[in-house]
């Protein structure tokens, strides 16, 4: 799908500095500093127009979340779904490439990532480009603390099977598995994505917890 360039969309965020950040790298290893607080720091990456983030930041206010979007454009809509909710003190926004988050944040900085419904990319010769390909794996591990959790959530049964393996691979270890995460018991704290309500009827979401191995970390 053709994404739909908003020309406003640099300045919008220009005038939301109280909670989106612009000057990412500024703040690597301080963090807390930003929120005020020791609290721990959640991020998702790719986080579209903002749902999934802004639910858990509004019904968990002792974590500190922090929503990553590549496209200016995308990132406008979760700015103006923030505008409706109001103040969160413990949410902020960021424009960034997920392969440069070890220039925005610390080693062992970030406590769990969120990948929901990340692009498939489907071609094969476009299958470093996934974000649970070994390209970005390594940055995911000095990012987050030990034992940090990595969540994956997809409806893509290709990216779901290529994640299993490619996290085999890389030596993490499973926390677990869901091969149907809206028809399955105990997960009903689930907190949904726009995407995720849009396309569930449609077949299964697949769910991976993982972790990295302690001896692989730093620290």
């Amino acid at each position: 799908m053709r994404l739909r360039n908003n020309p406003k969309a640099n300045e919008i965020l220009e005038n939301h500095k109280e909670f989106v950040v612009l000057n990412t790298k500024k703040y690597k290893g301080r963090w807390k500093d930003v929120f005020s607080n020791n609290n721990p720091i959640y991020i998702e990456i790719g986080m579209g127009k903002g749902d999934f983030i802004i639910e858990n930041a509004s019904r968990y206010p002792h974590i500190n979340f922090i929503g990553i979007e590549k496209f200016p454009s995308v990132l406008v809509g979760a700015v103006k779904k923030y505008d409706e909710v109001g103040q969160l003190d413990n949410l902020k926004f960021m424009k960034e490439d997920a392969i440069f988050l070890n220039e925005v944040f610390e080693d062992n900085e970030v406590d769990c990532i969120y990948l929901n419904f990340s692009d498939p990319w489907p071609k094969k010769k476009h299958a470093k480009r996934r974000l649970t390909s070994h390209t970005f794996l390594p940055v995911y591990e000095k990012i987050l603390k030990k034992q940090g959790e990595l969540i994956l959530k997809t409806d893509n049964r290709t990216l779901f099977e290529f994640s299993l393996i490619s996290f085999q691979q890389f030596g993490m270890n499973f926390q677990d598995v869901c091969l149907d995460l809206h028809h399955s018991d105990g997960y009903e704290d689930n907190i949904q994505t726009e995407y995720e309500r849009k396309f569930s009827p449609y077949g299964p979401i697949y769910r991976i917890v993982t972790t990295f191995k302690g001896e692989n970390k730093n620290g």
